[in-house]
């Protein structure tokens, strides 16, 4: 278990300042009933205080939020790593409508989904403008490359060098496969692009050599004719139109690399591409730990309602007795 605010259970001393005041009225009655020859007070007053410590103790903790956290181990397949490239240049932003999905919305979907086709290969993150940057070197936590995929990701991070109504390059690829982004060791690498295949034009030749045996190029087109890049007044950019021959751009790649190409609508083949070569010739072993987190700070704070809900129905109860 762990404490998420630790410093946050200082509102106990909230109910420190409750019970000090309770003991100070519970002794000036005790003198009233001395002097006025009456019975002292029976033991149901010792459960007011009791009362009082257990709603501050368990608001305090429910304040410091404790969060109870799961390991298992996790099975790796030894050699083999994945690196997912979300391509995030100004054409991405492009949707059917205002506040409809972006077509990086949706390249989000598309890798988290493809994620869990390869649940035993290690896996990263990276995004592509111009150049490829790592935002996550490949893990073998899923819930690690969901959490970047749904928070790192954005629109031109990185941004272009240069400014570009397109400034995609999948030239960028290329350094890829041997530049780092993989562990030493790896002896098969699986490169998972998703973009909208509006590029630059693309050096098949580079891109040829670089991807071969040992390094697999799947790709993703999240791409329809229709959509708009919207300012956010829901305005249409004029600068910008959809390019219908990205997907034979994208066709021309995958055919120079020996690569799968898919589209978005229809994950089936690029399903097919990660399991078959993510699961050839790969021994597995267990590396590491997955966690699961259930935060107990909910539950914490129903448990404190039961003893302030106690002290209230004692403290009517009283009141009666006393204009009695």
């Amino acid at each position: 278990m762990t404490f998420l605010t630790p410093l946050a259970a200082l509102v106990a001393v909230g109910g420190v300042g409750a019970l000090a005041l309770f003991v100070a009225g519970r002794r000036r009655a005790e003198r009233v009933r001395t002097a006025l020859g009456l019975q002292p007070g029976g033991e149901r007053a010792l459960a007011r205080p009791a009362l009082i410590v257990a709603a501050a103790v368990l608001v305090a903790l429910a304040a410091a939020q404790p969060v109870l956290t799961r390991h298992s181990a996790a099975h790796v397949r030894e050699g083999t790593q994945a690196l997912f490239v979300l391509d995030t240049s100004r054409s991405m932003a492009a949707s059917s409508g205002p506040g409809r999905p972006t077509r990086l919305d949706r390249a989000r979907a598309v890798a988290i989904t493809l994620r869990r086709a390869i649940p035993d290969v290690a896996a990263g993150v990276a995004t592509l403008t111009d150049r490829v940057l790592p935002d996550l070197l490949p893990v073998p936590d899923e819930r690690a490359f969901a959490g970047v995929v749904d928070r790192a990701v954005a629109i031109e991070g990185p941004p272009p060098r240069a400014a570009s109504v397109r400034a995609t390059d999948f030239g960028a690829l290329a350094p890829v496969p041997h530049a780092g982004f993989f562990a030493p060791g790896t002896t098969r690498r699986i490169v998972v692009l998703v973009t909208d295949g509006e590029s630059l034009p693309v050096p098949e030749t580079d891109l040829a050599r670089a991807f071969g045996g040992d390094t697999k190029l799947v790709v993703v087109q999240t791409w329809r004719g229709d959509e708009g890049v919207f300012d956010e007044s829901g305005r249409r950019e004029l600068n910008y139109t959809p390019d219908p021959s990205a997907h034979a751009a994208l066709e021309a790649l995958v055919s120079a690399v020996g690569g799968t190409l898919a589209r978005e609508a229809d994950l089936a083949a690029a399903r097919r591409a990660l399991r078959s070569f993510g699961a050839h010739g790969a021994e597995r072993r267990i590396a590491g730990v997955r966690a699961g987190r259930t935060p107990l700070a909910p539950y914490l704070l129903v448990a404190a309602l039961l003893p302030a809900l106690a002290l209230l129905s004692t403290t009517r109860a009283s009141v009666r007795l006393g204009r009695r």
